[in-house]
């Protein structure tokens, strides 16, 4: 990550057009990892949680709804803060706090001490995502689909892996190996204390106008634009309303449905979650190069027969469906987050913010709202109801088309 003596004699000479710095796109991935990997501790644990607690799904859909709301309604606020006042070092903050909410798990004896908990790995959140999405913007020299799709494929692989570990290391020991976990927090510490150097170093040159800025604004009314955002997060509601059904209570679901242990359906959500992680590699790039509006169409539309077909599925078919699901739903996200990025133009922190923390709202809103349905019928009837939801890309038929050459 270091400027070389020939580069820096260069940039005396004119300012530089930055291409795409992959060294920095992998590791703000790798930190994405270890970020939500930790994150993903929360829900994978709740079987355990659930019989230590003697929760009812009431009870964990608030838990939910407390990490979400806490890792959603700060975002917007940071990241329009860090578009004017860019905090490099605030990435390794972030880490702290969520170290220290998975400290506090670890040792809850509570339901109100694993809501306290919760939360700061909700501020944890909060602070990392506005800022990590703009290095990966920062650092994509013009390729933003490619580079929110390596970003997004960092959070969803160590979303896939954390339910996995906890099978392995929490779930047959008891809900004080949780503290393992920090070991992710501190790794990721000393990451993005390198990242940090690199973004400070970045900003110095643009200060400097070193480096062209290459945003450009789109030729839409106000008006449009508006509407265009309001469209974009109707279909983030879709996408992770049903993802919360999946990443909460598809455990829940296998367990009732099928007769499966907790470990056989902590398999079969990191299934479900590696799938997720997949498909978000595919939808950047695509969507680079064919335009990001059919991407939406396929990603979000395009899940609604295989969502549909899932609740009447015996258990080999519901397997094989979530991962057809997984795939295409989550070649949306990275689509969505540029398209918004590029609508509104040096506005990247905002955005990412509005835009992550709109995510997390709707999984903990969606969480709350399906687990009390759950209790109040069938966790089968949740999978029945969820299912229409990805018919609301029918939407992304008013987005305009902003594909550039």
């Amino acid at each position: 990550m270091n400027i070389s003596s020939a580069t820096a004699s260069q940039t005396i000479q004119a300012p530089l057009v930055q291409k795409t710095v992959y060294s920095v796109l992998f590791s703000i991935a790798f930190a994405h990892l270890l970020n939500d990997l930790m994150q993903s501790v929360i829900p994978s644990t709740y079987p355990i949680l659930k019989e230590n607690f003697s929760l009812s799904f009431t009870q964990i859909g608030l838990i939910t709804f407390v990490f979400q709301l806490t890792a959603s309604i700060l975002q917007p606020f940071i990241g329009f803060y860090t578009d004017k006042y860019p905090k490099p070092y605030s990435l390794v903050i972030a880490m702290l706090f969520t170290i220290t909410g998975l400290g506090f798990l670890s040792i809850s004896t509570s339901f109100w001490m694993l809501l306290v908990s919760v939360a700061f790995v909700g501020i944890g959140s909060s602070i990392f995502h506005p800022e990590a999405s703009r290095v990966a913007y920062l650092g994509s020299g013009g390729k933003r689909g490619l580079a929110q799709s390596i970003f997004q494929l960092g959070g969803n692989s160590g979303s896939a892996i954390g339910p996995l570990l906890v099978a392995l290391v929490v779930a047959p020991f008891g809900q004080s190996n949780i503290i393992w976990f920090v070991i992710a927090g501190i790794l990721g510490i000393i990451i993005l204390s390198q990242i940090a150097l690199w973004y400070q170093n970045h900003l110095n040159l643009r200060a400097a106008k070193k480096i062209v800025n290459e945003d450009v604004a789109v030729p839409l009314s106000k008006r449009k634009i508006n509407l265009s955002i309001a469209v974009l997060l109707l279909l983030i509601f879709s996408k992770f309303f049903y993802m919360a059904s999946m990443s909460s209570y598809f455990t829940f679901y296998l367990m009732h449905k099928f007769g499966l242990t907790i470990q056989e359906s902590q398999f079969h959500l990191f299934i479900f979650l590696a799938s997720v992680a997949a498909g978000t590699l595919i939808g950047g790039p695509l969507g680079d190069r064919f335009g990001r509006k059919y991407i939406i169409w396929i990603s979000i539309l395009g899940a609604a027969p295989f969502t549909l077909l899932l609740p009447y599925a015996n258990l080999f078919w519901t397997g094989a469906l979530s991962v057809i699901i997984g795939i295409i739903i989550a070649s949306a996200f990275s689509a969505i987050l540029v398209f918004a990025q590029e609508l509104m133009p040096g506005k990247v922190g905002m955005i990412s913010g509005l835009f992550f923390g709109f995510a997390f709202g709707m999984g903990g809103l969606g969480s709350a709202i399906l687990g009390y349905v759950a209790d109040q019928t069938s966790i089968e009837y949740v999978y029945k109801l969820s299912s229409f939801l990805p018919l609301i890309g029918v939407f992304t038929y008013f987005l305009p088309n902003i594909k550039k050459k």
